[in-house]
């Protein structure tokens, strides 16, 4: 029997979310999503996620203020951000980066939580 469950996803005529963030590639179980080219901000409002995020930046620089702690995110650098963690981002310079979430994050309208 043949897989008929692979697909491939091109950039380019994704969606985007509310917040700006483009839809890539989603299963059961796990989600990416891309922010492309984020503008410098400081005004993000501290969230918790009912998901657990992985990410991994690949140009610009942001800090992670994530319970208490800053953690600074540049190119190469990948991060966890875990399930309902209180956390922000501040984008220092145009900001892009690609990121997993499981459960996927934008079932049931769990991008808006």
């Amino acid at each position: 029997m043949r897989d008929t469950t692979v697909t491939k996803i091109d950039s380019a005529h994704s969606p985007k979310g509310e917040n700006g963030e483009k839809y890539l590639a989603s299963g059961k179980t796990i989600s990416m999503r891309m922010w492309e080219n984020e503008q410098p901000t400081d005004d993000k409002a501290e969230v918790a996620r009912p998901y657990e995020t992985v990410g991994y930046v690949i140009s610009g620089r942001a800090e992670l203020h994530i319970e208490g702690q800053m953690v600074l995110l540049e190119p190469g650098n990948s991060y966890v951000v875990p399930k309902e963690a209180k956390h922000t981002y501040k984008i220092l310079e145009s900001f892009t980066a690609v990121e997993a979430t499981s459960p996927p994050y934008q079932v049931h309208g769990r991008e808006d939580k």
